[in-house]
């Protein structure tokens, strides 16, 4: 490979990776080109991408603020699936190509800055998305006012119900 041609390709990766926060590196020796294209066409529907990367330039391109246990990663053929989106969603969507094909070894990654293991892959999957943990938030944030409010009518309601007692008994 000639070197303006390396240049170019650790320029590329390195863009992807200032973009991106999320991005896992997997094995993908034992995929074919159908399966690649079948993931990547996967991971293009919700703003994702694929790179298959040479495992020198990739090296090159990794700046210091990258822990070292991520250099580590970067043995055998290396792809790297990224988001700057929901990388719970990202997981999500390896993991299930990686059950359904057999042919998919995770090798670590980066969450939103955060270094992961392999062993820690299958932790993040079953994360629940973003949408979902946004809507949980937001429910703990108005059940102490919804609370509020319940406790606030409950006298007004009994009012209007010994009201209407008292009513009935007046008029027996």
């Amino acid at each position: 490979m000639k070197r303006q041609t390396k240049e170019t390709r650790v320029r590329e990766l390195d863009e992807i990776l200032k973009a991106n926060d999320t991005f896992i590196l997997f094995d993908y020796k034992k995929m074919s080109v159908a399966q690649s294209v079948t993931l990547r066409k996967s991971l293009r529907k919700q703003a994702s991408g694929l790179k298959m990367v040479k495992n020198r330039l990739a090296l090159r391109s990794l700046k210091s603020e990258f822990p070292d246990a991520l250099r580590g990663a970067f043995r055998q053929p290396t792809a790297l699936a990224y988001t700057a989106d929901d990388p719970i969603r990202l997981a999500k969507t390896i993991k299930d190509f990686s059950v359904q094909n057999k042919v998919l070894v995770v090798k670590g990654g980066v969450v939103q800055g955060q270094w992961f293991g392999a062993e820690r892959f299958d932790e993040i999957t079953k994360l629940s998305g973003r949408t979902a943990l946004l809507g949980r938030i937001g429910a703990m944030m108005a059940a102490p006012l919804s609370g509020f409010l319940r406790a606030f009518r409950a006298p007004l309601g009994n009012l209007g119900v010994l009201m209407g007692q008292l009513k009935d008994k007046k008029q027996a």
